[in-house]
């Protein structure tokens, strides 16, 4: 093992290495380049060196027209190389990118190996070649060898100019030396001879007697074009083709044939125009350029990518609303909103041909069926799907692209997904947009504007393509959980349809008809037709399951199956000696034996300590990105100082609703029969259960002040009514929102009655039949109304003497009738 000193590092090199033979290359030490290598004792080297340390001798043949090279027909001084990446191409050749580290000389080949092996020794670079101390005499040599190679790129078309910039950047004398004579299209047996010269001076005087004799040629060959261009334009008329041909095959020899198939790929292809200039403006760079150089990578993987995009191919939609209509029906159960949105937007599209309209936006709880309702759409209208998740994307790049002078740059999510749909007219679900991030990246949802809007869409710019690419034909479907974090620019570019969770019935049926078939299928059962009850499904939807979505349910019902199928597959091992027949069918899941397939109950149904009234509690609704939820809030009255303690891990706003809420009850403590100095008398503490689960939101409101004024006047509150409202000082019932997931959660959690903000009426018309017939909706505008429909006036068992005792004791005057 030696060690090999650069000036940006060291290397490790073993004393025996892999040798691979190149045709009509000379490899130089700091260059990276992606080679063709194919011929088996070559790939197998490579092979060997992938396998172990990923390093490798190159050494160039003595005569190029030799295919299998003998140990005596190569050089003996080559270039150490590290195997960055491989890729296996057709015929058994592979594609390999190599660094170059240093020069190494072979000692001897290894006897009777195959691959060919050899014992390496490091050729070491001179004390002065890596000083960058001056030495007028060898500065000299280098600024007249930078100077020429500069004029050498110029006068060459077929080295990018660049190359001039990255030979600049060279920090020593070896680096520069390497990288200009890599660059040199000389022979392979001068550029053998740089390669084995020992110092710096000798290596840059044979690099300038090259490059002043190629500069020489350069420039005659100019000057010959020139007075070629002068003479067509004083009319002396073209030259014959074959006086054309014969100046110019020394310049451009055949084309290789990887060009030749892009390029027939590339006339066959149908783009727009400016997409075809730069498409041919690009072709052509990469035409003067060798396969194996960097550059050409990097033009061929972007013309790649233009080339795959769909710039006018567009599949032709359905335009039957009844096939969209059974679709829709045969894949979700409900969503009627959702579903008259679709046939409205085919409606239209059948009437103008052409939509262009708001994005919709799917907005509720998880595993109501947003993404899978995207695809749905798709399917009824014949359309290509493509998904595109972008929860944690906090990259502007993610979005539009990265631009092409970054290592490994591609186009953003959105040409990806294009290309990936295959046609200009795709349904393009963003899911999950309001998980976007923002960060130092920049803001992807400001990316996303463009993206969405219908005026700008079909200018839509990628970074990486640097092209207008039309969108306006997409149809985009955006999912969220909430709105609240999509920033309202982009909120304003969408049209929010918002899904509820699902009622118990409608649950009931989406097990019935979608999800245990499903089960049944993928657990190999439908042979035995395992039945479930409908009285099972409901008690696994109300003890085991506490969601708006069937994720939970779904997940519940494959363990039943699965429990199934543990049960079949073991009577099966008992009858396998017995006579084949036909399956026997399963018995039938009912309620009572769910707790040996899925144990105890999870959940228990709510209680509302069995329906007795209580004081100093109510009942709220509350919404959660996972849908509505009841939620107690208790009140304890105890005697103090005046101290106000808020527990249960709850928000600012929900604790400046409770503020509110005392100051409502001492502004009326006349009326309410309480002390005007009652809350310097009496300490209160108000507490909303779950506490390890943050809330916050100002429609808590009324609810607390129901069950802070059942607690200073001992009063009860009912065990069937909930409440939703935010309350003002002067006691006014303002509107909140999520009216139709609470009032799913009053009906899941046996609410009878619900008091809600008289601004909300508009928002009863719009929830499900069976919620307005179950729980009784009365809008409310007052604390005042509040309270007559949500207090309960005690049964007089007691003396007034003793009540008045008892309300004495906390400073109260009285109690609410």
């Amino acid at each position: 093992m030696a060690t090999l000193h650069r000036v940006d590092g060291s290397f490790e090199i073993p004393a025996e290495l892999p040798v691979i033979a190149l045709r009509d290359i000379v490899f130089f030490p700091y260059m990276v380049l992606p080679l063709l290598i194919g011929r088996p004792p070559s790939v197998a080297a490579l092979t060997e060196a992938r396998a172990g340390d990923r390093l490798a001798l190159l050494v160039a043949q003595r005569d190029p027209g030799v295919d299998l090279p003998e140990r005596e027909d190569l050089y003996r001084v080559g270039t150490v190389v590290r195997v960055v990446q491989v890729t296996q191409l057709k015929g058994g050749t592979a594609r390999a990118v190599l660094e170059g580290l240093g020069r190494a000389r072979i000692e001897r080949f290894l006897a009777d190996e195959s691959p060919l092996r050899a014992a390496v020794t490091l050729v070491t670079e001179r004390e002065h070649d890596v000083d960058p101390a001056p030495d007028p005499g060898l500065d000299a040599l280098v600024r007249s060898a930078e100077e020429l190679f500069r004029e050498y790129v110029q006068l060459c078309d077929k080295i990018p100019d660049d190359l001039v910039a990255t030979v600049s950047e060279a920090t020593d004398r070896v680096r520069l030396a390497h990288l200009i004579a890599g660059h040199l299209l000389v022979a392979s047996q001068e550029k053998q001879e740089i390669l084995e010269a020992a110092d710096s001076p000798a290596r840059f005087e044979m690099l300038l007697a090259f490059l002043m004799r190629e500069v020489d040629v350069l420039r005659i060959q100019q000057k010959l074009d020139e007075q070629m261009r002068l003479q067509m334009e004083i009319g002396e008329g073209p030259r014959p083709l074959e006086e054309q041909l014969d100046v110019l095959q020394p310049e451009s020899g055949p084309l290789d044939p990887e060009w030749v198939e892009l390029e027939i790929t590339i006339e066959e292809a149908d783009l727009p125009g400016e997409v075809r200039d730069r498409v041919e403006r690009e072709f052509g760079r990469l035409r003067k350029l060798s396969p194996v150089a960097p550059e050409a990578s990097v033009i061929r993987t972007y013309l790649d990518w233009i080339l795959a995009l769909p710039w006018k191919y567009e599949t032709t939609d359905s335009l039957d609303a009844d096939h969209a209509a059974k679709v829709l029906d045969e894949e979700h159960y409900g969503l009627e909103e959702v579903k008259e949105r679709i046939l409205d937007h085919i409606a239209v599209l059948s009437l103008v041909g052409k939509l262009q309209g708001p994005i919709l936006c799917l907005v509720g709880p998880p595993g109501v069926g947003k993404t899978s309702l995207g695809r749905s759409i798709a399917g009824c209208l014949e359309r290509r799907f493509v998904r595109v998740s972008l929860g944690g994307v906090g990259d502007e790049a993610e979005i539009r692209g990265h631009r092409r002078t970054y290592v490994g740059a591609l186009p953003g999510r959105v040409i990806q997904g294009m290309r990936r749909g295959g046609s200009r007219n795709p349904v393009f679900l963003l899911d999950e947009i309001d998980k976007l991030a923002r960060d130092f990246h920049g803001d992807p949802g400001a990316a996303l504007l463009e993206v969405l809007d219908p005026e700008q869409n079909r200018t839509f710019t990628d970074h990486y393509l640097e092209l207008e690419f039309d969108l306006s034909d997409v149809l985009f479907i955006a999912t969220a959980n909430t709105l609240g974090e999509i920033p309202a620019p982009l909120r304003d570019r969408m049209e929010v349809i918002r899904l509820p969770g699902y009622l118990d019935t409608e649950k009931l049926a989406i097990a019935r008809l979608f999800l245990w078939p499903k089960q049944v299928a993928r657990h190999g059962l439908e042979p035995f037709a395992p039945e479930i009850a409908d009285g099972a499904i409901r008690k696994i939807i109300a003890e085991y399951t506490r969601e708006a979505g069937v994720r939970e349910l779904e997940r519940r019902l494959s363990r039943v199956a699965r429990k199934l199928a543990r049960q079949v597959a073991g009577r099966e091992a008992v009858e396998a000696g017995a006579e084949a027949g036909s399956p026997e069918p399963v018995g039938r899941v009912e309620a009572a034996g769910l707790t040996e397939l899925l144990g105890p109950p999870v959940h228990l149904p709510h209680s509302r300590e069995d329906g007795r009234d209580r004081a100093g509690i109510a009942c709220g609704l509350a919404w959660t990105a996972a849908g509505g939820e009841v939620l107690e809030v208790e009140v304890a009255v105890v005697p103090g100082s005046g101290k106000i303690q808020l527990t249960g891990t709850l928000g600012e706003v929900m604790k400046e609703s409770a503020f509110a809420a005392v100051t409502y009850a001492r502004s009326r403590a006349k009326w309410l029969g309480l002390s005007e100095q009652f809350h310097r008398e009496v300490d209160i503490h108000i507490h909303i259960p779950e506490g390890a689960t943050p809330k916050d939101g100002p429609s808590a409101g009324i609810t607390i002040a129901v069950a802070l004024i059942s607690a200073l006047t001992n009063t009860p509150t009912r065990a069937d009514l909930a409440m939703t409202g935010e309350i003002t000082l002067r006691g006014r019932v303002l509107v909140v929102g999520g009216i139709k997931e609470k009032a799913v959660a009053a009906l899941r959690g046996g609410i009878k009655r619900v008091l809600l903000p008289g601004a909300n009426v508009v928002d009863i018309e719009r929830l499900p039949d069976e919620v307005r017939a179950g729980v009784k909706l009365v809008p409310v505008e007052s604390m005042d109304q509040v309270l007559r429909e949500a207090l309960v006036a005690r049964r007089k068992t007691r003396s007034r003497e003793g009540a008045a005792a008892q309300g004495a004791h906390h400073g109260l005057g009285g109690q609410v009738t």
